[in-house]
């Protein structure tokens, strides 16, 4: 099986990386989640900079406004992803003693962001009643 389907696996079935290796010091798991939690805050700024240019910006044409609520809405989304599968990396590479990987990050969290941002992409295109 491929190192990226182990890794999508452990997304929704954390307690299997307990399975991987040696426990690492716990003031190094509690790092890894924090740094999950600064990425998903990002996520929702960006999310949220999507709406707030999309609602506070109407002078701007609306395909311009449009694609920067997009563009940032997108942004918010691949964000979460990334913060899910890099939390996931991390926690395998110190359980097993390896260098920390690059990048990416915990599951649920990250998923309800990305479809609350896909939501949002949706009312953008399809604009507001009136």
């Amino acid at each position: 099986m491929s190192e990226f389907v182990q890794s999508l696996r452990l997304w929704f079935a954390p307690r299997r990386i307990r399975d991987e290796g040696e426990t690492p010091d716990y003031r190094f798991s509690l790092a890894n989640e924090r740094t999950f939690l600064a990425w998903i805050r990002t996520a929702l700024a960006l999310i949220g900079g999507g709406f707030a240019v999309d609602q506070f910006l109407p002078d701007l044409r609306w395909a311009v406004r449009v694609g920067l609520a997009l563009a940032l809405l997108a942004a918010g989304v691949l964000c979460a992803l990334r913060a899910v599968n890099h939390w996931i990396r991390c926690e395998r590479a110190m359980r097993r003693g390896e260098d920390l990987p690059v990048s990416r990050f915990p599951a649920v969290l990250s998923l309800v962001v990305a479809v609350v941002a896909v939501a949002m992409v949706g009312l953008v295109v399809f604009g507001r009643a009136g």
